[in-house]
């Protein structure tokens, strides 16, 4: 009997063993996420098929690929600061898509053992738990800006603003550095619409600048900016889309777009957590041209084409300077 029970014992802990060493492949197994729960919070709401639903696909895929619980909050552009609280009370991991989440750097201190992932600007210092994500879109917006002007008949293209701040305007100076690198005799328009969520503002700024003489709108302005590609269409003029690839919405008018990972970048950052990795915490990330998480979109295959092969070669050519630092892009960052 006890040579029995000793047996029994022994098996037991050869498979509690078995068990313990078993890898569990963190980051490329379905599942691994499932103990994590991520708060997705937008300034504004989804829909605009640019910025805020760019974040939203990357977490749809971190809940696909890793079974990561994940809850989204929208602002609608009011409470930014209580529903940091909302979403920390119910998530390990909260993401905060907008420049309106500024008290983050506060809020972050009371919830010690919950992460927060700051889109599209950073704390004033450095927050243990908190790490800021930005983009380096003036990269970007050099090639749109290098684009439009290479594609203007009349040497006058534009640009609609969402508001008047440092990252509108930061996509704004590379963009007209990179079209009077195109066409030092350039003229670059701006209108700002004050608003990220009202078409028909963002129509009544791009028709405006048209009468200007602008024959190519930068639109940088969320759901705003689907106004821009409504005028486009009404006026026979050219638009560039942003944050995503937006040619999709209307790729008669639509030439390219200046993208922004903001959906792959959370995707990184949660999954190597996942992983074990949380080294990026309590910095700030500058997402670029040379990792790939900024650049310029023509649209899936198939898609109507109005910038040359030749003009694409040509911007391929500037993404290396721009990587090098043989071209350095101005910014207000």
């Amino acid at each position: 009997m006890k040579k029995l029970l000793a047996i029994l014992l022994a098996s037991v802990l050869v498979l509690s063993l078995f068990a313990a060493c078993t890898p569990s492949d963190a980051g490329n197994n379905a599942g691994d996420g499932e103990d994590l729960s991520v708060a997705l919070v937008v300034a504004g709401t989804f829909g605009d098929r640019s910025f805020y639903d760019s974040s939203k696909e990357g977490t749809d895929r971190l809940a696909e690929d890793f079974g990561v619980e994940v809850k989204t909050i929208e602002c609608n552009n009011t409470d930014h600061k209580q529903q940091i609280y909302n979403a920390a009370d119910v998530a390990d991991v909260v993401v905060l898509v907008g420049w309106e989440f500024f008290d983050v750097e506060f809020v972050a201190t009371e919830y010690p053992d919950v992460k927060f992932i700051w889109i599209d600007n950073a704390t004033a210092a450095p927050v243990a738990n908190v790490l800021n994500i930005t983009y380096a879109q003036n990269e970007g917006s050099f090639l749109a800006g290098y684009i439009a002007a290479k594609m203007s008949q009349t040497g006058i293209v534009g640009a609609v603003g969402g508001q008047d701040t440092d990252t509108i305007n930061d996509f704004i100076v590379g963009y007209k550095q990179g079209a009077a690198y195109a066409n030092p005799d350039v003229q670059v328009e701006v209108q700002y619409a004050g608003t990220y969520d009202d078409p028909a503002v963002g129509k009544e700024c791009a028709l405006t600048l048209n009468e200007k003489g602008t024959d190519v709108i930068f639109q940088i302005a969320s759901k705003t900016g689907d106004g821009v590609f409504e005028a486009a269409q009404e006026k026979d003029f050219y638009a560039i889309g942003v944050d995503a690839d937006q040619k999709h919405i209307a790729d008669d008018v639509i030439i390219c777009s200046m993208t922004k990972g903001v959906g792959d970048s959370i995707y990184t950052a949660i999954a190597e957590l996942i992983d074990g990795d949380a080294s990026k915490w309590g910095t700030t990330w500058v997402a670029d041209l040379a990792t790939g998480y900024v650049g310029i979109g023509y649209g899936e295959e198939g898609a109507t084409q109005q910038v040359s092969d030749e003009l694409k070669a040509e911007v391929e050519a500037l993404v290396e300077d721009i990587t090098t630092g043989e071209i350095v892009v101005e910014t207000t960052r």
